[in-house]
């Protein structure tokens, strides 16, 4: 299979993305990746490889460019370059870790909707103690949403988690300001009511404070909240390491401390780093378009990829579009 990549987007780029390339290539022996980008830029970091392909492009979409204006005019960029591939079948996925926001431009103007599918939205799989992880959307393709929406999103995130990360019949909650059924505002109460007539595993509403102790494996809310609630959870978990450095950093018995246990330290911020678990997918597109975090380095790219890739393996676009085809 063939996937492109946007060698330009990302706060590394373009060496963190041809690193990341390189180490999906090696572990990969199925793919090929077209790379898209500033040739000038990237050769100091290419070598030659048989299942490597260099795409010039001479625009880059920049962190704050508005998004659809960048999409249009900007048609040379290796944003758009990478959605186009995908669009005339010459590759199978993209990954990108640039303006999130262009790259939703890009996925919806480009690459294309779903047919049936209203929203597409914003679906990281985020940390839990447990280290299984849990997929939450939509996390900022759209503010607003209406209860179909919600609906929509609880099937793609039900058959994503179920295809790629493996769950058999995986847990789907509503996420709410209370477990019980009545709870919420006029959008969850009616979503409530669709999730309990739709064909995924609906346990019911959930809170925040349980997330991350994996109460569910697919969690839905609007964009709105669900931007929210992942920032808080990256703001929280920064706070704590920060925390836990200053009380190893106060005396020289912590400090002996921190040396003896900074495997353990080390292991634990992996935990809490949703990058490890690959990127968000943009669901409800026609091919999987994969948004890396902006600060990834190799290894997360690499994750993208290889999420990427096993969303084209177990065709996940496919029984997405069967699902909702067979609601109507």
């Amino acid at each position: 299979m063939r996937i492109a990549l946007d060698a330009m987007g990302g706060d590394h780029a373009p060496e963190e993305m041809i690193k990341g390339a390189f180490s999906a290539l090696e572990q990969f022996e199925d793919i090929h990746i077209d790379l898209y980008g500033d040739q000038e830029k990237m050769t100091p970091f290419l070598k030659e490889h048989p299942r490597l392909t260099i795409h010039h492009c001479s625009e880059v979409i920049e962190g704050e460019d508005e998004p659809v204006r960048a999409i249009r005019r900007k048609k040379d960029s290796s944003m758009v370059k990478m959605a186009e591939a995908v669009k005339n079948a010459q590759a199978d996925a993209c990954v990108s870790a640039g303006n999130t926001g262009a790259l939703m431009a890009a996925g919806l103007f480009v690459v294309g909707r779903i047919e049936g599918v209203e929203r597409p939205a914003l679906a990281p799989t985020l940390p839990t103690v447990d280290g299984k992880g849990f997929v939450m959307l939509d996390l900022g393709a759209n503010a607003d949403a209406k209860p179909e929406h919600l609906l929509q999103f609880a099937i793609m995130g039900s058959v994503y988690a179920e295809k790629v990360r493996g769950i058999n019949r995986p847990r789907v909650g509503l996420l709410n300001i209370g477990t019980e059924d009545k709870k919420g505002n006029e959008l969850t109460k009616a979503a409530f009511e669709l999730l309990q007539d739709a064909p995924v595993n609906f346990i019911g509403n959930v809170e925040a404070r349980d997330l991350l102790d994996g109460v569910a494996d697919v969690v839905v809310t609007d964009g709105f909240t669900g931007n929210m609630v992942l920032k808080s959870i990256e703001g929280t978990a920064s706070a704590i390491f920060k925390l836990l450095k200053g009380a190893f950093m106060a005396t020289p018995l912590t400090k002996v401390s921190a040396v003896m246990m900074k495997k353990e330290l080390k292991s634990l911020k992996g935990m809490l780093d949703y990058s490890e678990y690959g990127g968000a997918g943009l669901f409800g597109l026609k091919a999987p378009v994969i948004k890396a975090h902006g600060s990834s380095d190799a290894n997360a790219v690499m994750n993208a990829i290889r999420q990427a890739r096993t969303m084209v393996q177990h065709d996940v676009i496919g029984t997405i579009r069967e699902t909702i085809e067979g609601r109507k």
